[in-house]
């Protein structure tokens, strides 16, 4: 289930928002790409500010709508693969689209992403958590583990 919001004229003309109250129903970032895939789509690539504005007014509609939403951040479509640590390359560059975008625009957080076992990305939505170095933890990208639930 999730929020279908489409527009005309632009690449990605839609986009779908899924965001689940209730944990147990949070998935890791590979069943959320293969969620999205069985759905048509893919996960999302942000390709650009205007397109990164785009998705934190729909998640500021979403929020404003009543529906409940706290905290609880995004998976992207944003990742890197462990076998790639052995290159010679900044971790940072090591992170890939999905969908296959060679966009380079990149929203990192503060001191992310953080590498180590950390290798998919999420996109932050923590209105309730207290301002860190880089400010509130909202919209930013971090690194977490692929195997968290978002």
């Amino acid at each position: 289930s999730g929020q279908k919001v489409c527009y005309g004229g632009l690449k990605h003309s839609c986009y779908k928002l899924a965001y689940f109250q209730d944990l147990s129903r949070r998935v890791g970032f590979e069943e959320a790409r293969q969620a999205c895939e069985m759905d048509g789509g893919a996960l999302l690539s942000v390709e650009s500010e205007a397109e990164q504005q785009l998705i934190e007014n729909m998640l500021q509609n979403l929020t404003k709508s009543g529906s409940g939403i706290s905290d609880g951040d995004f998976w992207i479509g944003l990742w890197r693969s462990g076998n790639e640590l052995a290159t010679s390359s900044p971790c940072p560059n090591l992170y890939k689209w999905a969908d296959g975008s060679i966009s380079p625009f990149r929203n990192w957080y503060t001191d992310e992403p953080s590498c180590g076992s950390e290798a998919c990305v999420v996109m932050y939505h923590q209105p309730t958590a207290n301002p860190g170095l880089g400010g509130p933890y909202l919209y930013q990208w971090n690194d977490d583990r692929c195997n968290m639930k978002h």
